[in-house]
């Protein structure tokens, strides 16, 4: 069945990094642009990074741009999300989707997103 497991969440301190990893099963993953989402508390869910299904295009919400960076190993299933110069307000459960061929189009829409993972809390300290 279609699995997206995400790890790597925890405490960071501000200023700090972290690597989220995402492992997909059960579905042909090259073939699926994949996203990475997160909700904080009270808050709805907000797009953060995306790359698309053949790994030429990426898209990053402007809070992240320029800290995060997206990418994925076609190889071991897997896409990832580096987290520089964590801030407070990147306190959230985060989220890695998949979209079916996703284009730049969708691939910042969360309803577009096909599969999604349980999450990973990732909580930042200031």
């Amino acid at each position: 069945q279609v699995q997206l497991v995400e790890s790597g969440g925890g405490l960071v301190h501000a200023g700090g990094s972290r690597t989220l990893s995402c492992a997909a099963s059960g579905f042909s993953f090259r073939e699926y642009t994949m996203g990475w989402f997160r909700q904080a508390p009270g808050k709805e869910r907000e797009f953060v990074a995306a790359i698309n299904w053949f790994g030429g295009t990426t898209l990053y919400a402007t809070s992240v741009k320029g800290r995060f960076t997206i990418s994925r190993d076609n190889a071991k299933n897997t896409v990832y999300l580096q987290m520089n110069s964590l801030k407070p307000e990147d306190t959230a459960v985060y989220y890695c989707a998949a979209d079916f061929r996703g284009t730049i189009v969708t691939m910042t829409s969360s309803p577009h997103f096909d599969y999604w993972g349980q999450g990973t809390q990732v909580t930042i300290s200031s």
